[in-house]
This record gives structure tokens, C-alpha cells and sequence, in this order.
């Protein structure tokens, strides 16, 4: 606690849910951390009202009572960010899960302090500037092997002003409370440690935003080919209860080529945020070999825990994000789900007495879910060497009964660049991942067509705009065969209603569970698409020319053939996909 503040404690006036309100903390600031009651609960300042501070508590308030102590911190809500993060399981303040089971079982007491960072932990530090060499802001002074694939770089904290270096460790085993450097700036010496701490509500700097013009490969086809997102972009996941928005999410977390993964859990089911915490120590990370767990975070905050703290989640989770973006990563985020942060802020605003807006929701939600989603980007990261960073937040939203008209949505939609639509009619029929492709959209595809095209084939585009047109006037079609039936069609119309089927089934369809499927490459992704458009073309050509039962057409093998195709190794297909086309291209309907 700072010495210089004044009225360090004040005393509780008033408690309604999560919301507490405490005379005689005059001059406390906005955001400020003060602990409450005898048991010492977390709460934050989110309203000042003359001499009365008004704080949301971070734990359940049952048992506070009129006139106890709170005690200021003299601190913002802000997360430690240091060696060791990666691995960690952490509530929405950044208290590590693990140990508070260790100190207090599986039910966690309330007030409960514990260090995010392990301070005994040594770590062997290795130099990269020496004495007398002049450092700024966002420097790397030394690296750190933090995991077996993620080397930590250990930088000049933003806010610290920069200066000479006057003195540096050797390299060797410290713990992040040892000083590493010392500078000087201005005639006075400042110490740097291996770790540092920074407020969550405030982005961190940087020294330029970038273009979004690489994409965030994520292995699902749907996604890859039709609805792409953009390293350092935005997307959102609506969908209604069951049509596998956690799913999907953990299917981003292992395979989208980002190096480091924050895995929010806000507000969750209790059952689903357990099967991640099961899940994910389990999993391999498909690019290293290693435990996935080696470059994840996980922030874990689940239905039943205080409503208050969900909305810290999503901010803590965020910065730690910003923070492996500075050392020069692609960072992924995966906020799961936004929706019931927003049920937090709607409780807190409630209870605060504020004006309502749609639906009960406080009237600056729309501010909120762009600021959260503006910390998204791709950026040149502060200080040398020059790097570039992204962060990309993927954000579920729980609207319900899958009314997408409801506020949460809607603001999201008007942030966000791709909108991944998911249908509970597709979950039904077991069509996963059931994202619609009618409904759905990136505005991110027009701008990486130039990446897919010189990286994956020439062709990505044009094959693109051909599938999906093609779904499109499926959906056209299928209104007409409602009414009138199959039988008044033309050979040509039913020719792509059957093409469009093979498309649905064997392209967009993809199995999470199975350990090949499971991940699609840009190249298996393009082929596969490529065959079926090429078959459409070549039955189409045929049934100009040539007088064919169209019976025969729908059971041709080739279908069958290329429903396969995607279940093969990589390798496989690629001999499989040859001769599959050239089984097109030779394709002969008998009579």
C-alpha cells in the first residue's frame, strides 16, 4: 500500500448483491482496488458519488455488515505479467486456481490472496543489451525460456521512462523479484525486474497499427475457405443453446496458427468450462508436439461464481493477450461468452440505479463491446528490435433463443468483421460445424484474396466465389422444389442440387472428433472444393451434349469417391486428390 494516501479506510454504508457503498475513503480514485470487510474481499471503485464510493465486489458479499473497514490499495484492478503465465489456470482477477485449491480445497474462501506468479520460481535469464547501451520503452533486455516452443521476452515496461543502461545480470537462474537491469534516466537509477504489472482497463501501448492482410488459419474449411478471418481481426460466434459455439472455439484454440492462446471462460456453464480445464492439459499442440497447455492461458470463470467478476474477465484476459503481442507473437483470444459478460454488466448497472436501455441492458453497452473489441489489431510493437504482433479475438455470443436481433448481438455485429453464423436447424440435422452459409460473412476475404492467392493457388478466389454461389442458388431452387417438387426441374437444376448436397456434405461437414478430419490444410481445403466444382462442370457439359438418364448421375461412384477424400491422411490425398481428378476430367456416364 502506497504511504502517500490518505483515508485508507472507510467504512461500508450499504451492500445490495455485488455492489457495496462506503463513506470516508474521500479522494479515492476511479477503478481503485480496495479490500472489504473482515474477510478482505476484492471489490473495484466503478462510481463516486460525492464522498461515497461505490465499489463491485469480485466475491459473494453474504456476511458483510453495516460499518466494516474497507481498506484502500491505493492500485487499479491490474494483472502481473511475467515468466510463468503460460500453463496457468486463473480466475477473473488472475488468482491461479491451482493453488487456491491447495490453500483452501475445492471451495475457495473468500478474501483468499495468492500470487499469480510463483516468486520462488527461478528462471534462467539471458541478456541482449549491455552496460552503457541506450534503452526506450518496450525494449527487450533479455530473453527467457518460458516453455519448450515459447521464448518470454522480458521488456522495459511502457509507462517506464527509458534511459542508459548502467548495470545488467549476467546470464543465469533468477526469480522475478531479483532486479535484472538498471538504468538511468535523468540523474536517478531505476531497477527493472523480470516481471511487471499493468491495469486492465488500459490498452497498451504501441507504435503503429498494421493492416490485417494474413489470415488466421484455422484448419476448419468452412471457415478457411468461405468466411476467413484475419490475423489481429474480430469475429463473433452467436448461436443458441447447442449448436456448438464452445466446440468451436476450442477447434480455433488447437489449430489456428497463433502462437499463443488466452482462452476466456466468462460466465460459462459449469460443465463446459470443466470439460476445457480437462480437455486442454490433454491436448497436443499440433505445431510443436508439445502440451497445448505450454503456449494457453486460461481464464476460467464459470455461471455460479460472483456476476462481478465476469466482467473483469474478459479485460484481464485481454491484457495478458497485449502482452505476448509486445514481445512480437500472434496472440488468439477466444471469449466464451460475451453475452454473459454483458448479463454482468446489465446486473451491475442494475443494481447502480442506472438509466436502463434495450432490453434492461445499460445504455453504454455498445461503447464497451467496441472497446473491448478495438484492443484487437495487428501492430509494430514499442522498442527495438522492431517486431509485429497481432492480437485476434473471436467472441461467442449466447443471444436466446438464437434471436440474433437481441442487443448483444447487434452491437457486436457492428464491431466485429466476420460473423460466424451458427443455425440450430444445421444442429439438428448434425451438421457441424453448423455454421450458415447463408447468414454468415467476412469482410476480411477481399483483402486477403492476394495471401490466399500467391500462398495457396492462384485459383483460391475465383473457387471461392463459385462455391458459394453455388449454395446460393441451391437455396434458390429448393424454395421452387417445396411447391412444386423435384420432378419440375431441369437435368441442370438437379445436376446442382446434387452437386450442391456433395458440397454441404463432404466439404463444409467436418468432424471435430475425429483425428484427421478434425484439421482441414489450405491445400487439402482447396482441392477438395476444386474436385467437386470440376465434376459440376464436367456433368454439366454432359448433359448438354448427351441424352443420359439422370438416375444414373446420382449414383455415380465418383461421389462416393470424393465423400472419402477428406477422412485421408495428408499424404494420401494427395495422391488420392490426382487421381480423383483425372477421374473427372475422364469421366464417362454409360449407357
Amino acid at each position: 500500500m502506497s504511504a502517500t494516501i490518505k483515508n485508507t479506510q472507510g467504512k461500508i454504508r450499504r451492500v445490495s448483491g455485488p455492489i457495496v457503498e462506503v463513506e470516508g475513503l474521500q479522494g479515492i480514485n476511479m477503478n481503485e482496488m480496495v479490500r472489504i470487510g473482515a474477510g478482505g474481499l476484492f471489490g473495484e471503485v466503478v462510481a463516486l458519488e460525492r464522498d461515497i464510493a461505490i465499489i463491485q465486489v469480485y466475491e459473494e458479499t453474504d456476511g458483510l455488515k453495516l460499518d466494516e473497514p474497507v481498506v484502500r490499495t491505493g492500485e487499479p484492478l491490474s494483472v502481473v505479467l511475467g515468466p510463468g503465465l503460460l500453463g496457468k489456470i486463473v480466475d477473473g482477477i488472475q488468482r491461479p486456481l491451482v493453488e487456491l485449491e491447495e490453500l483452501s480445497g475445492v471451495f475457495i474462501s473468500r478474501g483468499l490472496s495468492v500470487d499469480t506468479l510463483n516468486k520462488k520460481d527461478k528462471w534462467t535469464f539471458e541478456p541482449r543489451v549491455k552496460v552503457g547501451d541506450k534503452i526506450s520503452n518496450g525494449e527487450i533486455l533479455g530473453v527467457v525460456k518460458e516453455t519448450k516452443s515459447i521464448e518470454h521476452r522480458i521488456m522495459v515496461p511502457p509507462k517506464q521512462v527509458g534511459g542508459k543502461v548502467l548495470d545488467i545480470v549476467k546470464k543465469g537462474d533468477y526469480t522475478i523479484d531479483e532486479p535484472i537491469v538498471q538504468i538511468q534516466n535523468n540523474g536517478k537509477k531505476q531497477s527493472i525486474l523480470m516481471y511487471q504489472k499493468w491495469p486492465v482497463r488500459i490498452p497498451r501501448p504501441f507504435q503503429e497499427r498494421l493492416p490485417s492482410n494474413e489470415p488466421l488459419m484455422t484448419g476448419q474449411r468452412t471457415i478457411d475457405k468461405f468466411f476467413p478471418m484475419a490475423k489481429g481481426g474480430t469475429a463473433a460466434i452467436p448461436g443458441g443453446f447447442g449448436t456448438g459455439k464452445t466446440v468451436m472455439q476450442q477447434q480455433l484454440a488447437r489449430w489456428a496458427n497463433a502462437q499463443i492462446i488466452v482462452y476466456v471462460g466468462c460466465g460459462e456453464r459449469g460443465n463446459e468450462m470443466a470439460e476445457v480445464l480437462e480437455q486442454f492439459p490433454e491436448l497436443t499442440d499440433p505445431y510443436t508436439g508439445e502440451p497445448l497447455m505450454q503456449r494457453t492461458i486460461l481464464v476460467a470463470n464459470v455461471s455460479n461464481m460472483p456476476i462481478a467478476a465476469r466482467e473483469a474477465s474478459v479485460y484481464t484476459g485481454i491484457t495478458m493477450a497485449e502482452y505476448y503481442r509486445d514481445m512480437g507473437y500472434d496472440v488468439a483470444v477466444m471469449a466464451d461468452s460475451t453475452s454473459r459478460w454483458a448479463e454482468a454488466m446489465r446486473e451491475i448497472s442494475g443494481r447502480l440505479e442506472e438509466m436502463p436501455g434495450e432490453e434492461g441492458y445499460p445504455a453504454y453497452l455498445s461503447a464497451r463491446v467496441a472497446s473491448f473489441y478495438e484492443r484487437a489489431g495487428r501492430v509494430t510493437c514499442l522498442g527495438n528490435p522492431e517486431r509485429k504482433g497481432s492480437i485476434s479475438i473471436v467472441g461467442a455470443v449466447s443471444p436466446p433463443g438464437g434471436d440474433f436481433s437481441e442487443p448483444v448481438t447487434q452491437n457486436t455485429l457492428r464491431v466485429v468483421k466476420v460473423f460466424w453464423a451458427l443455425d440450430t436447424e444445421l444442429s439438428y440435422r448434425r451438421h457441424f460445424p453448423a455454421i450458415n452459409w447463408l447468414r454468415s460473412y467476412s469482410l476480411y476475404a477481399e483483402e486477403l484474396a492476394d495471401w490466399f492467392s500467391k500462398n495457396t493457388s492462384s485459383g483460391w478466389t475465383e473457387i471461392r466465389e463459385e462455391g458459394m454461389n453455388l449454395l446460393q442458388r441451391e437455396e434458390e431452387l429448393k424454395e421452387i422444389v417445396r411447391i412444386v417438387g423435384p420432378e419440375a426441374l431441369s437435368p441442370s437444376q438437379r445436376l446442382l442440387l446434387t452437386v450442391a448436397r456433395s458440397v454441404r456434405e463432404d466439404f463444409l461437414m467436418q468432424n471435430a472428433m475425429d483425428p484427421i478430419d478434425s484439421y482441414s490444410s489450405s491445400e487439402k481445403t482447396y482441392l477438395v472444393l476444386k474436385i467437386i466444382l470440376s465434376l459440376h462442370k464436367k456433368l454439366e457439359k454432359i448433359i448438354q451434349t448427351e441424352t443420359v438418364n439422370y438416375a444414373k448421375i446420382e449414383t455415380l461412384p465418383i461421389f462416393s469417391v470424393i465423400a472419402r477424400l477428406r477422412t485421408l491422411e495428408e499424404d494420401e490425398f494427395k495422391k488420392q486428390a490426382k487421381e480423383v481428378m483425372k477421374d473427372v476430367e475422364n469421366l464417362v456416364i454409360e449407357e
